[in-house]
């Protein structure tokens, strides 16, 4: 028995044969194809009953590719057991097809084939929708996946795309003077301006404008991305004593005229428009707002107060109108992270929580160009080895201790499920993702190559995730953690970038109480011997020992983070 799904063009009929179904070109309708950016063929070759194997052609109507991934869901058990010509590889019902390093080139009007093996049980229904790099294909136009136009004025849709980006030099040379550290020197991180002195520099320091005059010479005659983290609220981090800031809880006028506006001003300067300048938007400042308030189990006295003032929805908004002005500026908003605000009582309200801050003094969603995952944390990017929608010994993964009824187990699902959901209460639906993949590799030793024993739901998920921490909860200094996916451009559908937003090797915080001029705190969490709070479940904090305070560079981590790499660094 053969089933066929092949282009469903405006200019072709629908014609039923007897042992599946085929399409069949209207007369006169030559060159109606060029509006379908792309077309997928999906054919069962063999149908036994209980497992089949099937032949997927695609041809491309868009732009060359040097690369290409082919998306579609299953509305049965179908399972792929095995490829060939592609890499294909299934997350519950989610198929994701990527070509081998010999194929992966499509010309405009190009084709290439692959095929699988797979089983299943019940029907064997064909796949209703193909997407081939997020654009739905068989469909006028590409359907409602098709990326939008870039914006009007200088903003590009992905600033990222077809760019270089900055490379610190002060953190490059902490990184090359690590014995092999020169492996990595050159990777891309984020600059933070963490307190008003950072902007003009200082301890001697670079400041703002030499870490632009530097992007300049950095990016010679093509396009260069230079990223920014701002990140100086009022009572900031109420969550987290290591990373407490200068400002008091109602200092927000000192925030607006003495941080925000000088860094406005320096951004806006001719000099500089030939930039794209990545801002992030104050990082675990609005999550706070959501999760460590009352009457949450998690309340944290000082998110009660920065919720009641409103500061945090203030500052957020007045940077993000005033940073928005500058039309070679891409403003991201923090989004926490899976581990987070992945559960079904923290992931919609924090939507509206951004929508909330993106709509406060003066600002509008127009001047959010997208949002941030994972910043400065440990969630894996990809979680190969279990989904949440397995079962196992009679019960879901969600009931594992360790997902614990969250709906997502790592960042790539969790961000691109927040970017739809975002896009679904008004925000616009060209905004994009960032992952900050700069410690979350988990490699080394200790990867696992497989499923864990299905003994048990918490045997399968803990002998199989990547994630190596002892709870979602735990963000300071991980033992254990590695450096993750290079910095790379548009690598998954709605991410414009993976990046290193935190510089691998720069403490989270202090492992014991230090005295500093920087307003940074001790926090438990950031003690190797503290055996938790209801935040992480009560379990021990999994930090490292010896840890300078968070900004300030950590070689016994920076050393680990390279061992335990992935993808292992050469």
């Amino acid at each position: 028995m053969s089933r066929t799904r092949t282009a469903l063009l405006a200019a072709m009929a629908l014609v039923a044969g007897a042992t599946g179904t085929a399409i069949a070109a209207v007369p006169g309708a030559a060159g109606a194809a060029a509006a379908v950016p792309c077309t997928v063929d999906y054919k069962v070759q063999n149908d036994w009953g209980s497992g089949f194997t099937a032949s997927v052609t695609i041809t491309n109507n868009s732009a060359a590719k040097s690369s290409w991934s082919l998306k579609w869901s299953y509305a049965g058990n179908q399972k792929v057991t095995s490829g060939w010509n592609a890499k294909v590889s299934q997350s519950g019902a989610n198929v994701t097809a990527v070509n081998e390093s010999y194929n992966g080139t499509l010309a405009t009007g190009g084709s290439t084939s692959f095929g699988f093996q797979g089983t299943y049980s019940g029907s064997n229904a064909v796949p209703a929708t193909f997407t081939l790099d997020g654009v739905t294909c068989n469909v006028d136009s590409g359907g409602p996946t098709d990326p939008p136009p870039d914006p009007p004025g200088n903003r590009v849709n992905n600033p990222y795309d077809g760019a270089k980006v900055y490379v610190n030099p002060e953190w490059s040379a902490n990184a090359a003077a690590e014995p092999g550290g020169s492996r990595i020197a050159n990777q891309p991180t984020g600059v933070w301006l963490d307190r008003i002195a950072a902007i003009g520099g200082a301890n001697g320091k670079m400041g703002l404008r030499d870490h632009l005059d530097e992007a300049l010479t950095q990016k010679g005659s093509g396009e260069l991305v230079v990223q920014l983290v701002i990140y100086n609220l009022p009572g900031r981090d109420c969550a987290a004593l290591a990373s407490n800031g200068e400002l008091g809880p109602t200092e927000i006028d000192k925030y607006k005229t003495q941080y925000i506006d000088p860094i406005k001003a320096i951004l806006a300067d001719e000099k500089y428009a030939g930039l794209r300048i990545v801002t992030t938007v104050e990082i675990d400042s609005l999550p706070n707002l959501v999760t460590n308030v009352s009457p949450r189990p998690t309340v944290t006295p000082n998110c009660d107060v920065m919720k009641a003032n409103g500061n945090y929805v203030k500052g957020v908004g007045y940077a993000l109108n005033k940073l928005g002005d500058v039309p070679n500026v891409y403003n991201y908003v923090d989004a926490g992270h899976h581990g987070w605000l992945g559960w079904d009582d923290n992931f919609g309200a924090s939507a509206d929580m951004f929508k909330q801050a993106a709509t406060a003094e003066g600002a509008t969603v127009a001047d959010v160009h997208g949002f941030i995952a994972n910043t400065a944390n440990y969630s894996a990017l990809k979680e190969d080895h279990f989904s949440i929608n397995d079962n196992v010994a009679g019960k879901s993964v969600r009931e594992s201790k360790w997902v614990s009824w969250n709906r997502y187990v790592d960042e790539l699902s969790y961000a691109q499920a927040l970017r739809d959901k975002l896009v679904s209460i008004g925000f616009d639906s060209g905004i994009g993702m960032l992952i900050d993949t700069s410690r979350n590799g988990w490699g080394g030793a200790n990867r696992p190559t497989g499923p864990g024993a299905t003994t048990s739901v918490d045997t399968y998920v803990d002998g199989g995730r990547y994630d190596r921490r002892f709870n979602t909860g735990n963000w300071c200094n991980q033992s254990g953690a590695g450096l993750g996916e290079r910095p790379q451009a548009s690598p998954e559908p709605g991410i414009d970038a993976y990046v290193w937003m935190k510089p691998p090797g720069e403490s989270d915080g202090a492992s014991e109480a230090i005295e500093n001029d920087e307003g940074k705190g001790f926090d438990r969490m950031c003690d190797p011997t503290y055996t938790g709070n209801p935040r992480n479940d009560n379990n021990m904090s999994g930090a490292l020992g010896n840890a300078p305070i968070s900004g300030h560079w950590f070689s016994a981590q920076f050393q680990e983070l390279m061992r335990n790499a992935y993808p292992p660094l050469s």
